[in-house]
């Protein structure tokens, strides 16, 4: 009797993390339209595949990262710089490019993007 129920309790775990392995991927970020709004500024985003901070502006983003104006300057063995990085004389991951003509590098904080690109924050 025991093994009958650890066995449907591992079938319903497994169904469980199927049905939300499904659902999840296409579901919207938060910062959707936050993130396609700094895109459609013509913003860009300089970064590396290997760089730490990077992944810590991403996060900010959270699954809205994906939508960012992200240009990889990386050579894909991460020794070197691709050469639309070199033309664009980067040199610190992340840099930001804003239209106005600003240049800032780092983790950004969302309040300092809005600010840049003139997008509004969800509330």
């Amino acid at each position: 009797m025991n093994k009958k129920i650890i066995w449907v309790i591992v079938l319903l775990a497994a169904v469980g993390g199927l049905v939300w392995l499904i659902r999840t991927p296409g579901k919207p970020g938060e910062l959707d339209a936050f993130a396609q709004c700094i895109k459609d500024s013509g913003a860009k985003y300089y970064g590396a595949f290997w760089c730490p901070n990077c992944k810590n502006q991403e996060a900010r983003f959270g699954r809205s990262a994906k939508l960012l104006p992200r240009i990889e300057c990386s050579t894909p063995d991460g020794k070197g710089q691709l050469p639309v990085c070199q033309e664009a004389k980067i040199e610190g991951y992340p840099t930001w490019d804003f239209p106005n003509g600003t240049r800032q590098t780092g983790n950004l904080p969302l309040e300092t993007l809005s600010e840049l690109t003139n997008c509004l924050l969800p509330q």
